[in-house]
């Protein structure tokens, strides 16, 4: 991936790495753990959990025989930021349509 964003992005297109990713938000989980709620086998698994990985978005850890998975959020602060330069585009189109729509219902109501 060439930068870190579009990383991000990709990773986070894929539903079921948005579930692990929501699972590790509260806590460590194995890949066995992780694996549980999805019905797919343990090596396309471990294939979402490369790109969570390469994203940034997870660590593995090693402890004896385990090896947690931990969310790393900073990343995703990168996504916030870039998400967020484009609010007050979407805040200024409700802000139209809430005009727009107490128009429409002035109109019904004076007659």
């Amino acid at each position: 991936m060439s930068d870190q964003l579009s990383g991000i992005f990709s990773a986070l297109a894929d539903p079921t790495r948005r579930a692990m990713l929501a699972r590790l938000a509260g806590g460590e989980a194995s890949v066995t753990e992780l694996a549980e709620p999805f019905e797919m086998s343990l090596p396309a698994i471990s294939k979402h959990l490369k790109v969570l990985e390469r994203a940034g978005l997870i660590t593995r850890g090693r402890e004896a025989q385990w090896r947690p998975c931990r969310l790393e959020a900073g990343p995703l602060g990168a996504a916030a930021d870039w998400l967020e330069r484009y609010r007050m585009f979407w805040d200024s189109s409700f802000d139209r349509l809430d005009d727009h729509l107490r128009a429409i219902q002035k109109g019904k109501s004076d007659g």
